[in-house]
């Protein structure tokens, strides 16, 4: 009976998933072998389209600096700042400065990057932080956002780690305050220098924090739109994938090529999934 009980508060929850997830995800993958207008099945036309595009691998490529970039430099952060704020008298008010960009919605602080990154002529007086102080200091200004393909995507991934450190500074730092301090103390009376604790002692017991918390950001990273959006909408070579199959739906009207788009981000994503769900099934073991 405690079975069934058990089973029958399980419904809502399932149908909530069924509904809203599992539903959408089988309906995208069908569309994805129909036309533009999800009547006339075309097979695989629609993923020989997409990765054969111009813009679809732009974009693809785009992503892929996104993911060489934003999890390193973002878990690199934390796990720095972890380590020192660790040490600071007011941690909690540092911690919640950090982590104050999270707080913020990121299209508010994509906004407010937009305003940072403000070009206009030299002729003219510059509204932009960074091109103000440039001129300043008699440099040219410079269009942070219209430089392609690289200065512009950088300057949109700075804006993603300025968001996303807070978050990671706030994991870490519980798992940094969860290391046995006795080890700590161990390894000092040894003679360890405090890298070598940090490097030896420390690290590895934050190994599946760090794990987890970059495979958050490798999953928020295939899927990044907002910052994209309100800053360049994609133009001068800054597209990503998701805001590529926007266009591809709300531009074109084509279903079918964003759905191929929206699957293959699908495809991108699982492996980093269960990665994740396989090394915390093992710490439960």
């Amino acid at each position: 009976m405690n079975n069934k009980l058990a089973w029958l508060y399980m419904v809502p929850a399932a149908l909530f998933l069924g509904v809203f997830l599992i539903y959408p995800t089988f309906s995208t993958i069908a569309l994805s072998f129909f036309g533009p207008r999800s009547v006339e099945f075309v097979g695989l036309a629609n993923y020989r389209s997409v990765l054969t595009s111009s813009a679809v691998l732009s974009a693809l490529r785009n992503n892929l600096l996104w993911l060489a970039i934003m999890p390193t430099a973002t878990v690199a952060l934390g796990l720095v700042l972890a380590a020192i704020l660790d040490r600071v008298r007011y941690e909690a008010i540092v911690k919640a400065i950090v982590f104050l960009p999270m707080s913020i919605s990121f299209v508010g602080a994509s906004v407010i990057w937009k305003f940072v990154y403000a070009y206009r002529p030299a002729s003219r007086p510059q509204i932009g932080l960074l091109n103000a102080i440039l001129a300043r200091l008699g440099f040219e200004p410079i269009g942070w956002l219209a430089v392609r393909p690289w200065v512009n995507n950088l300057a949109l991934i700075t804006v993603g780690i300025w968001v996303w450190t807070g978050f990671c500074v706030v994991i870490l730092s519980a798992a940094y305050k969860g290391v046995p301090r006795e080890l700590v103390e161990a390894a000092r009376i040894d003679g360890a220098s405090e890298f070598q604790i940090f490097w030896h002692v420390i690290l590895p017991h934050m190994r599946g924090t760090i794990a987890i918390t970059f495979t958050t950001m490798v999953i928020y990273v295939l899927k990044i739109f907002d910052i994209v959006y309100v800053m360049t909408n994609g133009a001068f070579d800054t597209e990503v994938l998701a805001s590529r199959m926007i266009k591809e739906m709300f531009g074109y009207w084509n279903y079918g090529s964003a759905a191929a788009i929206a699957t293959l981000l699908l495809l991108l994503v699982i492996p980093f999934l269960t990665i994740s769900m396989l090394r915390l099934l093992r710490e439960e073991r």
